[in-house]
């Protein structure tokens, strides 16, 4: 990691079918993205929410880019820190691949400079992505919001 880009590779046992349906169903989010949920309609130029299981929301954007069940780029801009969301936009692309039975995911999480989201995100995703590939492979994801360390 850097001030200004997160990558994280994970190796999942599943379907590309499954695994897309997995990042972009709101139900689907909920049991694995510790409770919080995507809203979207998951075109080019469409707005992109990630909502608090409250119902604040977390973070917001822009689908730039979607080809399923391969490739996802969002516009990703934090919502709820004044001093991150000063920082404006980064992006987030999902990549997956198939490597023989598995599915190699590919998150990169990332900013044209330093910005304040990137250190959250460093802490934030690894979570986020075991509680999606535990669910993928066992059934069941993590339901508890990240600790504050």
């Amino acid at each position: 990691m850097s001030e200004n880009n997160f990558v994280y590779v994970t190796y999942i046992r599943t379907t590309a079918e499954k695994l897309w349906e997995a990042l972009t169903d709101p139900e689907f989010n909920r049991q694995f993205f510790l409770c919080s949920y995507q809203e979207s309609d998951w075109k080019v130029g469409s707005s992109w929410k990630l909502i608090f299981p409250d119902g604040r929301v977390a973070d917001s954007g822009e689908i730039l880019e979607i080809d399923p069940p391969k490739r996802l780029v969002i516009k990703w801009r934090n919502e709820w820190l004044p001093e991150v969301k000063e920082d404006g936009y980064t992006r987030c692309t999902f990549t997956i691949e198939p490597d023989g039975e598995l599915m190699k995911l590919a998150v990169v999480h990332e900013a044209d400079g330093p910005h304040r989201l990137i250190p959250n995100v460093s802490k934030g995703w690894p979570l986020v992505l075991a509680s999606l590939k535990s669910l993928l492979e066992t059934g069941k994801g993590f339901d508890r919001p990240p600790s504050k360390s």
